[in-house]
């Protein structure tokens, strides 16, 4: 399904996208939407690798909590 947005854009933006866009897609119809599409995908993977190693470096450093101080077998009774 796809869905029609309305965006504002810096005209030299757009414009250099456009050209871009018609070099890898050919000047056809539909050919925006496509690149529109991929860039916004590729941006969304980006922000999702981010977060991803921000996880996992909070789990190798551990998180510092202030005054808390607490071992693994306090949280953990055996």
């Amino acid at each position: 399904m796809s869905k029609t947005i309305t965006v504002n854009l810096n005209e030299e933006v757009e414009n250099e996208f456009r050209k871009k866009a018609a070099l890898k897609y050919g000047k056809r119809k539909g050919y925006l939407g496509k690149a529109i599409t991929e860039a916004m995908d590729q941006w969304i993977r980006s922000l999702d690798s981010d977060v991803e190693a921000q996880s996992l470096k909070m789990l190798k450093e551990g998180i510092k909590m202030k005054k808390w101080k607490f071992k693994r077998e306090d949280l953990y009774e055996r």
